[in-house]
């Protein structure tokens, strides 16, 4: 999993409460176990018409948002079910970093698992950062981890929280696997002994 420290870029606005999984990645693309080849059908039913086209008024279709690091999103994003496709997605179309008032928990947890840093704001700080996003090129912030603040495109700060846990595994770029790897060595001496004094085992 790659670190996360320090990330610029383009914020797209998507003013919506409750956008469950499924509208993050409809149920269609959940046949694969793979983590990449998702962010082509991330938000699809509202990218694209049936036909296949892009929807040009959705905003990861305009120009300015086509490469956007960041998401400024409403209320309770992620809720429904707890497919894991859901932040794999996002993190294939390029997006790092998803500011909400509040996230659904398995979402929200999932999230750190796979690198994406999901911040919570109150609603205020998530209204300034949604107008700071709707400057389309120009909406450009910088989210410092290790500092825990925003810095909007007028220089302004915002602070936020994140659990210690957490946020040191996103700094070191560690998953679960990862985690269990760095006892690796200790994991290895309790193999051989286990089978020195169970050799049937």
């Amino acid at each position: 999993m790659d670190k996360f420290t320090t990330l610029t870029g383009v914020a797209a606005p998507l003013p919506m409460v409750n956008v469950d999984t499924d509208m993050i990645i409809p149920k269609q693309f959940l046949k694969t176990i793979k983590r990449t080849g998702l962010g082509v059908n991330l938000f699809d039913e509202m990218r694209f018409d049936d036909d296949g086209n892009e929807k040009p008024d959705f905003v990861l279709n305009q120009p300015a948002y086509r490469d956007a690091r960041i998401l400024v999103a409403g209320d309770n994003f992620g809720c429904g079910s707890s497919r894991e496709h859901a932040p794999w997605a996002l993190l294939d179309f390029g997006i790092r970093c998803v500011i909400a008032p509040s996230f659904a928990d398995i979402f929200y947890n999932n999230c750190f698992k796979n690198g994406i840093l999901p911040i919570t704001l109150p609603q205020e700080d998530v209204d300034k950062l949604m107008d700071d996003a709707e400057r389309g090129a120009n909406a450009v912030l910088t989210v410092n981890l290790e500092d825990q603040t925003i810095s909007g495109p007028d220089g302004g700060k915002i602070a936020f929280d994140v659990d210690p846990f957490k946020k040191e595994c996103l700094l070191n770029g560690l998953d679960d696997i990862g985690l269990t790897l760095k006892n690796e060595t200790a994991i290895g001496r309790f193999e051989e002994s286990y089978s020195a004094q169970r050799p049937w085992a």
